[in-house]
């Protein structure tokens, strides 16, 4: 979930035990502490009212909201240039007028750690919340209505957690508890701010544990529930009937922006070692090998390849000095293991390559043309986010499969030869040699290697897929180079009795696909 920004101008228990009789302990103590909490709340069944837990521990749940300045560029004046120009001055100029600044909000939750003002929250809660905005100020509200400015202690976008610091003490705290002890059916509690109402509490239970959102990255991991979250419960806690943190409340499925009973929360066994860090002043740090991925091994991909549906996933592009360049990893390789761990839907290949050590040797085990084969992979430290991207795609992002994909249908003219009609036949498509003018005409970055695409029979299956300027860079895992090598890998296929081949296709400067085409 992912909190809308409002622009001004539109929208537990004390379980102290005095060890002398004059002199009781001062010591303060988590508003979950063993104890009453538990006394308070049926072990079995169904709880007749969640009312006492909910006393102690909303004190620890607080408001974080944000003030922000949003730059907008004016756009231009339609009239300039015109006699009405002037009268319509304020419209902007004709390349656009000056930047209007806004001011912008935020608003979302968090918790309390610490008596001395440790605030857990998302990322995303006190994070910009548009193009051109900055986060001036952040606010956290206690239950006593009472104000503190926080700063920032460390924040990390791809867990979505933050860790917040007020200057405070005494204040009432929570305790982490052990999600992995949780199990689907488990009641539990969630207290937030939605919609900066204030607090509210809303109560369900645990849909599923672990659910892959399809997200990627290390920690596409989380508690699915049933319990109500809506817009600014992120950052709020989740609570078991022992009135432990078991998760963050981070995300919702919906279409509509509101709760339809399919909310997620990144468990604690995830989000408390990464505060931990944050606490300690470390730095959170990833495995990073540097490819692209084409997917998992479907039907379509398993029938070209003649391997097991799920059998690991598909290697897209390899960045060309990264780790796995160097370590021989190619663009077409399946991916089945690393150190001996599954590559499967539940257990992806960026969720594992991204808890590898970085500075440590893994070893991956991968389908090559269909034989099994090995390769040892010195994993990096993961790039920044915003970096990552033009690494992997480049500056330019045009092209792709997208709508506005492509490039110049002019091929240019350095080489117009095609393979025969006998043999491009099984596809229904022609191709000729990729030369660098041809490169330059398509706009495909000059590393790419392959065969381009000359004509498409209409009435095969390629049609629906493919287009003249594609290139060809690979079949069924193996690399292309010429048009001979495209005409006898579709031919191995065929005569192997496979139904349909399976080509790494780049168009443009996007990121490359794999494409699944039915031999005729």
């Amino acid at each position: 979930m992912r909190y809308a920004y409002a622009i001004t101008s539109a929208l537990l228990l004390g379980g102290a035990t005095a060890t002398l009789a004059l002199q009781p302990s001062t010591a303060q103590v988590a508003q979950n502490e063993p104890g009453a909490i538990q006394a308070s709340v049926p072990r079995a069944g169904a709880p007749m009212s969640f009312a006492d837990m909910v006393a102690k521990l909303q004190p620890a749940v607080v408001n974080i909201s944000t003030k922000q300045t949003i730059v907008q560029q004016q756009p231009a004046n339609p009239f300039s240039g015109t006699p009405f120009g002037e009268l319509f001055g304020g419209m902007g100029g004709g390349q656009g007028g000056a930047p209007v600044k806004r001011e912008g909000a935020s608003l979302g939750s968090g918790f309390l750690i610490s008596p001395d003002g440790y605030v857990v929250t998302n990322a995303h809660v006190i994070s910009p919340g548009a193009r051109g905005a900055t986060v001036n100020s952040i606010t956290v509200t206690l239950s006593n209505n009472k104000e503190y400015t926080a700063k920032v202690i460390g924040q990390d976008t791809a867990s979505d957690l933050a860790l917040l610091k007020i200057d405070a003490a005494g204040l009432p705290f929570v305790k982490w508890g052990d999600s992995a002890q949780s199990r689907v059916g488990d009641w539990v509690v969630a207290i937030g701010e939605p919609f900066g109402l204030g607090g509210t509490v809303t109560a369900g239970i645990i849909s599923a544990i672990n659910r892959v959102t399809g997200q990627g990255g290390a920690y596409d991991r989380f508690i699915q529930t049933d319990a109500s979250i809506n817009q600014g419960n992120s950052g709020g806690p989740m609570f078991d009937l022992n009135g432990n943190v078991i998760g963050v409340n981070s995300q919702i499925f919906s279409q509509s922006g509101g709760n339809i009973g399919i909310g997620f929360a990144i468990p604690a066994a995830v989000a408390k070692p990464i505060i931990e860090t944050f606490r300690t002043g470390g730095k959170i740090s990833r495995g990073y090998i540097g490819v692209t991925i084409g997917g998992t091994v479907d039907d379509d991909a398993a029938a070209a390849l003649g391997i097991a549906k799920n059998a690991g996933e598909l290697i897209a592009k390899v960045e060309p000095t990264g780790p796995a360049a160097k370590g021989g990893l190619r663009a077409g390789d399946v991916v089945t293991r690393i150190n001996g761990q599954a590559v499967t839907r539940e257990q992806s290949l960026t969720y594992l390559v991204s808890n590898l050590k970085p500075g440590t040797t893994a070893r991956f085990d991968v389908l090559r043309a269909g034989q099994p084969a090995s390769v040892s992979i010195a994993v990096a430290t993961r790039p920044p986010e915003d970096q990552l991207g033009k690494i992997l795609q480049g500056q330019d992002d045009s092209g792709g499969f997208g709508p506005n994909g492509g490039g110049d249908d002019d091929q240019g003219d350095d080489d117009t030869s095609s393979v025969p009609a006998s043999s491009t036949a099984p596809l229904g498509i022609t191709v000729q040699a990729l030369t660098p003018g041809i490169s330059r005409a398509i706009g495909v970055d000059s590393s790419v290697q392959g065969v381009v695409i000359a004509t498409v029979d209409a009435s095969s299956d390629a049609a629906g897929k493919l287009k003249r300027t594609d290139v060809i860079t690979a079949v069924n895992g193996v690399p292309v180079r010429t048009a001979a090598d495209y005409a006898r890998l579709v031919a191995q296929a065929k005569a192997a009795g496979r139904p349909q081949v399976l080509l790494l296709v780049q168009r443009g400067r996007g990121n490359p696909a794999f494409l699944p085409v039915k031999i005729k």
